[in-house]
């Protein structure tokens, strides 16, 4: 029978603290919460009077239940008041000396039964656990923020800590309706481990002024469902906390990916510390406040902006399923199309797949008839390379081979008008290179949808060193006029979603291999503790394992990163033939 946790002690009450005791409560626990002193427990009151307000006016929590839960808090600026309880959760700094004190304090304190967890998202629960006399009974308990909301909590055994303590802990956690995933006692753990790597790629994308605050966050969103963009999200954990992280991380894995990037030391020198200061990538309207308001940096309409040239006609090579989703999104928003194939009946082909496309909108209810048909009536299929010579933007979607899209873009330049655009879709080669094989560079640009085309909002706008800029003017208004959400970034391997989101998807796959947890418990993790749509092997298995292996290799090439080097695991599975959900097996198997 496992050990239950009636009374139960948190210490620090800020936002993760105060978040945690109000999780406790809700469940029925007699809650010890310790700040210390009276503006930390004020503080602390504060969390707690704006989370339940909030959960009352959104209809979760009833004035009467939150009331009681209320009063099953109690509040005190002394550790001697935890010496009853069952269990007590550190949520003090992420400083490891201040975090080992309190718990080494609480070993005088506490009974010897009384089980001590630290809420670190990071430090080395061995090291914290060692400086008490019961190390058997620590235990990391890691709360997502904001706890009342986030479900994943990482239980962190290390070698010492006694099995039914776990267990205890665990039942724990599942009783307060979390989602606990137990683990061993690593920098990170699972979560943090891959998500500030990737937080921290994106700062220094920023910090190199590669894309924009808003460019890079939106394509983050709209290119993988993500529910924040990298800087915002840096902006709620705060730059000083995702700094501590990087640099624990850093200093036990010596992955210069973790190192934190300069502009995170320099922005918190300057007090920018995210939402809790009111101010950090973005301008808040006050501290601790989500409402960004505009700033400098924010981007505005400018006259100076140059002239977009005129587009009715489009071209789209290509049969693919990109190709003929693209076909259909200009056709929808009232452009002729020319759909250009290697033959006749790929042609045909292709146009069956845009009707069929639509007949499937129109059966769903998006669609009226009326506009099928009208769409359908814009798009000629056509053979030879000619059919496109009066087409003001032509966009080449072929296979993501540079000699085939080579080839594409010097007929492309043989029979285009002047001042007709030339765009490629390509999702990681460089665009310059489809560039120079044209006598034209200045009017080639990158326009990278993503599949399917139909429903994803997200286009990259790539500009190459060549490219004019009232073609990138072009191909962003041609976006906005599809209903498109355009990002603007330079001629990159990878662009901005590609770049960070494989090196991320490597390091879970490295993270499997090393044997430290199951693709499971991190597929999960990533899921319930960072609210992504999908986790990492189920995406790796959607996108691919092949194309995901060319894409890192392509990124490893680029950049020479030892850390974008494809995991071997990776490449053992596409040499076994195991592509993920196309072949009924990759990560998982499928039936």
């Amino acid at each position: 029978m496992t050990r239950q946790f009636d009374t139960v002690g948190v210490i620090g009450l800020g936002t993760m603290g105060a978040g945690i005791a109000e999780v406790l409560a809700r469940t029925g626990r007699t809650v010890l919460a310790v700040d210390v002193d009276d503006e930390g427990l004020a503080r602390g009151r504060g969390h707690l009077d704006h989370s339940t307000g909030r959960a009352v006016a959104k209809g979760k929590l009833t004035a009467a239940d939150r009331a009681r839960l209320l009063d099953r808090i109690t509040f005190h600026t002394s550790l001697d008041a935890l010496a009853d309880a069952d269990l007590v959760i550190e949520a003090v700094p992420e400083q490891l000396d201040r975090k080992a004190d309190v718990l080494a304090a609480l070993d005088r304190i506490c009974g010897p039964d009384t089980v001590l967890a630290s809420n670190t998202s990071s430090l080395s629960i061995t090291e914290i656990g060692v400086r008490t006399g019961r190390p058997g009974k620590v235990v990391g308990m890691h709360f997502f923020n904001p706890a009342p909301v986030l479900k994943l909590v990482e239980v962190v055994r290390t070698v010492v800590t006694e099995p039914d303590v776990v267990t205890d802990v665990v039942a724990f956690a599942e009783s307060l309706g979390k989602t606990p995933v137990v683990i061993g006692d690593r920098a990170g753990f699972i979560a943090n481990a891959l998500l500030f790597g990737y937080l921290n790629h994106a700062v220094r994308m920023y910090e190199s002024r590669y894309a924009t605050r808003e460019d890079l966050d939106a394509a983050m969103r709209h290119g993988c469902g993500y529910p924040m963009g990298p800087l915002a999200l840096l902006d709620l954990i705060g730059l000083d906390t995702a700094y501590e992280i990087l640099d624990t991380m850093y200093h036990q894995s010596r992955n210069r990916l973790h190192a934190p990037a300069p502009l995170l030391k320099q922005m918190i020198t300057a007090g920018l510390l995210g939402r809790k200061s009111g101010r950090g990538f973005y301008a808040y309207d006050g501290p601790d406040s989500p409402t960004v308001v505009p700033d400098a940096l924010t981007p505005v309409a400018s006259a100076d902006a140059a002239p977009a040239r005129e587009v009715r006609r489009v071209g789209v090579v290509g049969t693919g399923v990109m190709a003929t989703g693209i076909a259909e999104v200009f056709a929808k928003r009232g452009y002729d199309v020319v759909l250009r194939a290697r033959s006749r009946d790929k042609a045909e082909a292709a146009l069956g797949r845009v009707r069929g496309s639509l007949d499937k909108a129109v059966a769903r209810g998006r669609l009226a008839e009326a506009d099928r048909d009208a769409a359908l009536a814009r798009v000629t299929p056509a053979v030879e390379f000619a059919d496109l010579a009066d087409c003001d933007l032509v966009v080449e979607a072929v296979a993501e081979e540079l000699a085939v899209k080579r080839s594409v873009f010097r007929a492309l330049d043989d029979v285009c008008k002047p001042g007709a655009v030339l765009a490629t879709t390509t999702s990681s080669l460089p665009v310059i290179e489809c560039a120079a094989a044209t006598s034209r560079p200045g009017d080639v640009v990158g326009l990278h949808f993503f599949n399917p085309a139909q429903v994803m909002k997200l286009v990259e706008v790539v500009g190459t060193i060549a490219t004019s800029a009232d073609v990138v003017a072009t191909a962003r208004r041609v976006c906005l006029d599809l209903g498109k959400q355009p990002v603007h970034c330079g001629d990159r391997a990878g662009f901005i979603v590609n770049a960070l989101l494989f090196p991320y998807l490597n390091d879970a796959v490295k993270m499997l291999e090393a044997h430290y947890a199951s693709a499971d418990d991190i597929d999960n993790a990533m899921k319930v503790g960072c609210s992504l749509p999908m986790g990492p092997f189920e995406l790796l298995d959607v996108v691919g394992l092949d194309v995901s292996l060319a894409i890192e290799r392509t990124l490893y090439l680029e950049f020479r990163e030892a850390g974008f080097a494809p995991a071997p695991l990776l490449e053992h599975l596409v040499t076994a033939g195991r592509l993920g959900r196309k072949t009924g097996k990759g990560f998982r198997d499928y039936t």
